[in-house]
This record gives C-alpha cells, structure tokens and sequence, in this order.
C-alpha cells in the first residue's frame, strides 16, 4: 500500500498506529502491518448544538485519560453552556465504552506519552473530527503526532499542519467532492470486519515478539 510506504519512509521510532474506526481500521492495519507497530483505535464522538446536531459545539475523545475538546467559538455564538457539554459527554463516553468493548473486549489503550502517534483515517472531508482527535492526543504528550490519509481537500490539509508534526496525504484532487469517489471500493466496513482487523493485527505483534529464554 502505497499510504503504508510513505510514512515507513519517515522512519519513525517508537511507532503506535491509531485509527479512527470504522473506516480508518483497515488502512491504518496496512501501515502497522508495513511498520510492525502496534494498532489501536481512537474514537471520538461529537457533541453537536441542541437544535443542530451537526455543528459540532465539542467532541469527546476515548483513551487512558479521556478527553473533552470545546470549540469555544460555536459554544459562545450559539450559547451552550458548560452543563450542556458535561451531560452530553457522559453520555457519549458510554457510547465509546459500549463500542471500544465490541471492537477491543479487554485489551488495555496503546501508551502514548513518548511514542510517535500515526493518526489514521480513510479520508479527511472537513478536519473537523481529525482536528479535534489531534488535540487531545497532544495532551497526552506523545514524541510526534503524524496524520496519514490516503485522500483531503488540500485546504483541510494546510488547516491541520499547524495540530501535527507531519502530514502525509497522498491526493489533494480540486475540486473536491468526497472520499468515496477516490476509492474502487468505498463499502461500509462493519463491525465484523474491524474486529477481524485487530486481532488480526495483535496476532502479527505477538509473533514478532522475542521468545523468553
């Protein structure tokens, strides 16, 4: 995979892969795959304003230490208050636990603080989700945070530069008119298939693991 070869090519120490299911588990196994990292999800869910849904007010982020990221600017011109985001949050923690115990049964986070993170997603749209994952992950103090997606408008790639270390994006076609248009095959990945993916990928890292004397 080509998005695999580029980011082996920065050669990293220390790797840690971390997609954004659904559709970013099966490009981000590539690349662990092609590193020998381990791979690991990172789920996030937005808080969106009370009468619309799909402005994104915060965004909540899963991990050892979870994470809340407000957008200031929206919670201020739409007036949502700091009660608000708390409810919501709690409410989609638990959606995140709900999911990452399908996907990950009781397999402990990937260590962050001190790693170079990959960021993984099929695709970028609007940076919205991407930039609030970004965020939060530098909190956590990892060495480097890079963003690998195979396809971004280039003005979504320019807007992220500034939340990363390093951006790899191996298209940045204009006029852009959405992911799926850039993939031979854009299926839904089910659940079945990002379950499947990861102990997949665990299975290549316990191999790689030395024997004990």
């Amino acid at each position: 995979m080509d998005l695999a070869k580029e980011v082996a090519a920065k050669s990293l120490s220390d790797p840690v892969v971390l997609a954004l299911p659904r559709g970013g588990v099966p490009v981000a196994a590539e690349i662990a795959k092609e590193l020998k990292a381990p791979l690991d999800l990172v789920m996030v869910r937005k808080i969106g304003v009370p009468w619309q849904p799909e402005l994104a007010a915060a965004a909540v982020i899963d991990g050892k230490d979870p994470q809340i990221v407000v957008n200031e600017e929206v919670c201020g011109l739409a007036n949502v208050s700091r009660t608000y985001i708390e409810e919501a949050a709690k409410r989609e923690f638990e959606e995140i636990a709900r999911r990452r115990k399908l996907y990950l049964k009781d397999h402990p986070h990937c260590e962050i603080q001190g790693h170079s993170v990959i960021v993984v997603d099929d695709g970028i749209a609007t940076g919205t989700t991407v930039r609030a994952v970004l965020k939060a992950l530098r909190r956590k103090k990892p060495k480097s945070i890079l963003l690998a997606v195979p396809v971004a408008p280039i003005e979504a790639v320019e807007a992220l530069r500034g939340e990363v270390d390093d951006i790899v994006c191996l298209s940045t076609p204009a006029p852009f008119y959405g992911i799926g248009l850039h993939y031979a095959d854009f299926h839904q990945v089910p659940d079945e298939e990002v379950i499947k993916t990861l102990e997949q990928a665990r299975a290549v890292m316990e191999a790689e693991k030395p024997e004990k004397p």
